[in-house]
């Protein structure tokens, strides 16, 4: 059965609801649905990675700076651990482990006009295709390399990622990485003569502090180098990035290269805020896979939604919140002009 026109009504009303996304609430509301109808919908129609791609494609502006962003977000799920792909995770936003769905999401960021889209997805599914992490990046990248077609300069992902096969891959296609570091890396800046050493007990001249340092990262091919450099972000927060770019001499550019990796965090806080991406009740797999968000909604929906706020947002030169918010707007002029609920107070 063609799902389409259902997969529209759906993101129509996931882009149109302000706070509850749940199947009765469309139901309730719609002329055209059941309940029913609209679990079957959820669970049979098959919304992937490649219709997210279909839809941005066109609003994508391309450039030979480009930035691909890799990072992941838990869907909270802790009242909802029997769905079919929950599972305990470490949560950033919460900082801690939680019940939860996991999606490894790719953005692409033109740098010349600050602009971003995401581009790719997967769900984090081990027990279903026996994939990790690290192999839904590297089949995104090599997605993003050679399927789409898209120019790019620049890999940016977070210190999960940041292991040995990813490196050498990115580095393999010819592309630039800035990437962070946990502190208990093992790295060598001495050639062999001292071993290696955690990252943060390695000591910093002041020459290093601005050019940083060539080391060489364990488990890398002997005679492997990049450049680490250490980046004081706060009195309570330093972090250690990593590079490809042997001829990179500022950690001034190495903190703005890095603080675009934050376009994806923004991204996964709208998507949350204005599509209801964490609500899904579904406990049929394949109905989480598409519909992630607010008690039914899907993953690949939500995204679909959020693009289209985006491309919205672009052409009124405004925010995702305030095209979604801006919806209540006619709403509220009328309640005021005529109250559904008129409120009468004593003198």
């Amino acid at each position: 059965m063609d799902y389409r026109q259902h997969r529209l009504d759906y993101c129509q009303f996931l882009l149109s609801s302000q706070i509850n996304y749940t199947q009765t609430y469309l139901a309730d509301h719609s002329e055209r649905y059941s309940h029913d109808s609209l679990n079957r919908f959820l669970r049979l129609d098959k919304v992937t990675p490649r219709t997210l791609w279909e839809n941005v494609q066109g609003d994508v502006v391309v450039s030979e700076q480009g930035y691909v962003l890799f990072d992941d977000v838990v869907l909270d799920k802790r009242y909802s651990q029997a769905a079919r792909l929950v599972r305990r995770q470490w949560s950033g936003n919460e900082k801690r482990v939680i019940y939860g769905i996991g999606v490894v999401t790719c953005v692409y960021v033109n740098p010349e006009t600050e602009q971003f889209w995401v581009i790719d997805f997967r769900v984090y599914d081990p027990e279903g295709d026996d994939q990790s992490k690290l192999a839904h990046l590297l089949e995104m990248l090599e997605h993003t390399h050679e399927r789409k077609n898209l120019p790019f300069k620049t890999v940016l992902m977070d210190s999960w990622y940041a292991s040995m096969q990813v490196l050498k891959r990115i580095e393999s296609l010819g592309k630039i990485y800035y990437c962070p570091t946990k502190v208990n890396r093992q790295v060598d800046d001495s050639d062999g003569a001292q071993g290696y050493r955690r990252v943060d007990a390695l000591g910093w001249s002041e020459h290093e502090h601005i050019q940083g340092k060539i080391v060489h990262l364990k488990k890398m091919p002997k005679g492997h180098r990049v450049k680490l450099f250490r980046l004081v972000l706060s009195t309570e927060r330093t972090e250690y990035v990593v590079t490809n770019d042997m001829s990179q001499d500022d950690a001034d550019v190495v903190k703005r290269h890095t603080g675009i990796r934050w376009k994806i965090e923004q991204f996964h806080r709208e998507a949350k805020q204005t599509t209801g991406l964490e609500g899904c009740q579904c406990r049929i797999s394949r109905a989480l896979r598409n519909h992630k968000v607010p008690c039914n909604a899907g993953i690949a929906c939500a995204f679909l939604v959020w693009t289209q706020l985006k491309r919205c947002a672009a052409q009124l030169d405004t925010t995702v919140y305030g095209i979604k918010f801006s919806l209540l707007d006619d709403y509220m002029r009328q309640q005021l002009k005529h109250p559904s609920i008129p409120i009468a107070l004593c003198a």
